[in-house]
């Protein structure tokens, strides 16, 4: 039976590291880059809380039912955000994936398709995972479409399925990746990847 177990995953553009307490600090900065907690359709840590964040990322690591990155991006060689594998059901197996964000300076760029590229990979070709669920808020509409551009299908909606930061009620759109279709969606990422990287990447000093 396939379990979550820490590992570090890379390729040519990011790194994605066992999350721990000592990415904090570089958290709380990429955080800062766009202030992200104000998106209230995220959770994103306000000032302060980015320990108590990771601490309950890893309590979800220990109970076998997460496995939590923080992002490298390579060039740079910084923290731009995280993202993790979660609803993990080994007797399948299948996962998702989501509490992703990255730093402002890093968003419609490389990264995102970077990373959902090499969790993709590991959960199909080292966990045989038989699907890879993707979630997001309905509301957050460039997520949605960031979604389908990795090659994922939209499957429906869960109706006041959680509830966001600020306590109102959030309807979740799934998407997913079967196993008989990651070669394709494979090789969609690789081609997406090549063309990102040739398109400067706008970064301004934290």
């Amino acid at each position: 039976m396939s379990r979550l177990a820490p590992t570090r995953l890379h390729d040519e553009h990011v790194v994605l590291e066992p999350l721990s307490l000592e990415h904090v600090p570089a958290l709380e900065a990429a955080a800062a880059d766009g202030e992200l907690w104000n998106l209230w359709f995220t959770s994103v840590p306000p000032p302060g809380q980015a320990r108590g964040y990771v601490e309950k990322a890893l309590q979800g690591q220990a109970s076998g039912l997460m496995l939590p990155f923080a992002v490298r991006e390579k060039s740079s060689d910084t923290i731009v955000g995280t993202t993790r594998y979660y609803d993990f059901v080994a007797e399948l197996p299948r996962v998702a994936i989501g509490y992703t964000w990255y730093a402002k300076r890093w968003q419609k760029g490389h990264v995102n398709t970077a990373c959902k590229r090499l969790l993709l990979q590991h959960a199909f070709e080292a966990l045989n995972c038989v699907a890879v669920e993707i979630h997001t808020d309905s509301r957050n509409l460039d997520s949605q479409r960031a979604i389908e551009r990795l090659g994922a299908r939209r499957e429906g909606v869960l109706r006041a399925h959680k509830r966001r930061p600020d306590g109102s009620l959030r309807d979740t759109v799934c998407f997913s990746v079967i196993a008989s279709e990651w070669p394709d969606v494979d090789r969609w990422l690789g081609l997406r990847l090549q063309r990102l990287a040739l398109q400067p990447q706008e970064r301004t000093p934290m």
